[in-house]
C-alpha cells in the first residue's frame, strides 16, 4: 500500500467537500441547517441519498455478508422498494400538508405530548447507534490503510473524521449535504466498477465470461423457501417493506433530505427515482461479493471460520482485497469510496440528529436566529461526543455490521412504525402518558418472541421482528384507547 499517495487523495477529498461547502454556505438562509431553503432540485436529492443510504456498512458488509447470506438480501432489497411507493403517495403528502421540519411533530398533532416525545427519542437512541456503526466500519478501513501506518491511534482517527465532518456541514447543514452526497455517491458507485473490472481482468476474463462465472457460482443463490429460516422470501419481503417504511419514511435523516425539494411533487419523484436506483446499486454490491469471493479461492486467500463453518470478519474481504491485490487505482477509488461512504452516512445522521433534538425537545422554532445558531452549535457537538463514545464502546466488534444495524433497527424502529400507522389508517385515540411504556415494552415482548421461537421450533423472525414489534406496539395502543372527543389532524 502505498500511505502517501491514500493521504494526499484523503486530504484532496476533504477540500473538494470544503470547496462544495463554502459555496453553497455563500447564498444559505438562517434556516439552510435545517430546511436547506426548501429548494434542492430532487434529481440532486435522489442521487445523492443513495450514498448516504448505503454508508461504508453497504460498501464494506454487503460484499462480504455474501459467503453466509448467499444473495438472499435482494429479497429484502425488493421489499424496500415496494415500501418506498408508501413513503411517495401516503407519507410524503402528510409531511408537506403539515409543513413539517421535524416530523415526529406528526405524532404530537396525532396523539400528543408524550407520543410526539417518545417517537423522537426512539429516532434518536437508533440514529446515534446506527450512525456510530456505520462510520466504525468506515474508519476501521481508513485505520487500515492510512492512520494505523501513519501511527495514528484508532481513536484520534475517529476525532480526526468527526471533526472533518464538522467543518464542511456545521453552517449550511443539510444544504451542503444535499451537494456533497451527490458528490460522495459518485466515488462509491465509481469503487465498485473499478473494482469489478479489476477482478475480471485479474482472471482474463471477458465480461460475458465474468457473467456466466459469477451466476454459475453457489453464491448466487436470490430466493430462500424454507419457512424457518430467517431469510426466508415471504419474511424478507415483509420486513424489507416495513423496515423500508420506518428507517427512510419514518427517518428524519432521510426524511429531511426529501423535505428540502419544492414541491410535494418533486419529493415524490425524488422518493421513487432514489428507491430504483438505490436497489441497482445493492445488487451491483451483491454482485460484487460473489466475484471477491471467487477471486479468493482462485488465488487461495481464505478467511477465518468458526466452528460451524460460518464465516468470520467478512467486512475484511473487499478491504484487503482491493488494497492490496486489484492495483492503484482499485486502491485508489476504493480509499475515496471508502471515504465517501463513511462521511456521507454520518454527516447527514449528524444533522438529522441535531434536527430532531433542536426541534423537538429544545422548541428551536421560538428561538432568535443568535439562539438558534448557539443551540445548534451546542446539540451538534453533543451527538458528535455521543457517536464517538459508542463506536469506542464496539471498536472491537466482529462479524458484518449491516445484519447487526438492520436487527437492531427491527426493534427501535417497530414502535415508531406501530405508533404512525395506527395514526395514519385509524381514528383511534390513545391515553397517551401510557405511550412511553407501550414502546419500551413491544421491544422487550419481540426479543423474547423471537428467542423463543428459536428456541423450540427453530424458527427465526429474521428481519421481521420490525413486524412483530409493530403489531405489538399497535395492539397495547389500541387497548389504551380513550373516547376523548379531541379533534384529529386532517379532521
Amino acid at each position: 500500500m502505498n500511505t502517501t499517495l491514500f493521504l494526499a487523495v484523503f486530504i484532496a477529498y476533504f477540500l473538494l467537500l470544503a470547496g462544495i461547502s463554502r459555496i453553497v454556505s455563500r447564498t444559505s438562509g438562517s434556516d439552510a441547517f435545517y430546511t436547506g431553503d426548501r429548494e434542492s432540485p430532487w434529481p440532486l436529492v435522489a442521487y445523492g441519498m443513495i450514498g448516504a443510504a448505503m454508508s461504508g456498512v453497504t460498501f464494506v458488509s454487503i460484499p462480504g455478508m455474501v459467503s453466509n447470506n448467499f444473495l438472499y438480501y435482494f429479497q429484502f432489497v425488493l421489499g424496500n422498494m415496494i415500501g418506498y411507493s408508501f413513503i411517495v403517495f401516503v407519507l410524503i403528502p402528510i409531511y408537506y400538508k403539515l409543513k413539517l421540519v421535524s416530523i415526529y411533530t406528526y405524532l404530537s398533532n396525532r396523539f400528543g405530548f408524550y407520543s410526539y416525545k417518545t417517537g423522537s427519542l426512539f429516532f434518536i437512541i437508533s440514529q446515534s447507534f446506527g450512525a456510530a456503526l456505520r462510520l466504525l466500519l468506515g474508519v476501521k478501513v481508513l485505520d487500515y490503510a492510512l492512520f494505523d501506518p501513519l501511527g495514528i491511534p484508532f481513536h484520534i482517527a475517529v476525532v480526526i473524521i468527526l471533526v472533518i465532518i464538522w467543518l464542511y456541514t456545521n453552517k449550511s447543514g443539510i444544504k451542503t449535504i444535499v451537494w456533497t452526497d451527490a458528490c460522495q455517491t459518485t466515488f462509491l458507485i465509481a469503487a465498485a466498477l473499478v473494482s469489478i473490472f479489476a477482478i475480471q481482468d485479474a482472471m482474463d476474463l471477458s465480461l460475458a465470461q465474468t457473467i456466466d462465472t459469477m451466476t454459475s457460482h453457489k453464491y448466487f443463490q436470490i430466493f430462500d423457501w424454507d419457512p424457518k429460516s430467517g431469510n426466508n422470501f415471504f419474511k424478507q419481503i415483509i420486513a424489507g417493506i416495513l423496515i423500508a417504511i420506518a428507517m427512510m419514511g419514518l427517518d428524519q435523516n432521510m426524511m429531511q433530505k426529501t423535505l428540502t425539494c419544492k414541491s410535494p411533487y418533486d419529493a415524490q419523484k425524488n422518493a421513487l427515482v432514489f428507491s430504483f436506483i438505490l436497489a441497482i446499486t445493492q445488487f451491483l454490491f451483491l454482485c460484487l461479493g460473489v466475484l471477491l469471493y471467487i477471486y479468493a479461492e482462485n488465488h487461495g486467500i481464505s478467511l477465518a471460520v468458526d466452528n460451524n463453518g460460518t464465516f468470520l470478519n467478512t467486512d475484511d474481504l473487499f478491504p484487503m482485497l482491493a488494497l492490496n491485490n486489484f492495483g492503484l487505482a482499485a486502491a485508489i477509488t476504493f480509499i475515496m469510496g471508502i471515504t465517501a461512504a463513511a462521511f456521507s452516512s454520518v454527516d447527514s445522521a449528524l444533522t438529522a440528529l441535531t434536527t430532531s433534538f433542536s426541534y423537538d425537545f429544545l422548541d428551536m422554532e421560538k428561538k432568535s436566529p443568535q439562539e438558534k445558531r448557539k443551540t445548534k452549535n451546542m446539540v451538534l457537538l453533543g451527538f458528535n461526543l455521543v457517536v464517538f463514545a459508542i463506536m469506542s464502546a464496539f471498536a472491537n466488534s466482529t462479524g458484518d455490521i449491516i445484519t447487526s444495524i438492520f436487527k437492531v433497527a427491527g426493534y427501535t424502529y417497530g414502535p415508531l412504525l406501530g405508533l404512525f400507522l395506527l395514526g395514519i389508517f385509524t381514528k383511534v385515540r390513545i391515553k397517551d402518558k401510557f405511550t412511553p411504556i407501550i414502546c419500551v415494552i413491544a421491544p422487550v415482548l419481540t426479543y423474547i418472541t423471537n428467542e423463543l421461537l428459536i428456541h423450540y421450533f427453530n424458527f427465526d423472525l429474521g428481519f421481521m421482528n420490525v413486524f412483530i414489534n409493530a403489531l405489538i406496539t399497535v395492539i397495547f395502543l389500541v387497548l389504551i384507547r380513550t373516547t376523548d372527543d379531541k379533534k384529529l389532524v386532517g379532521e
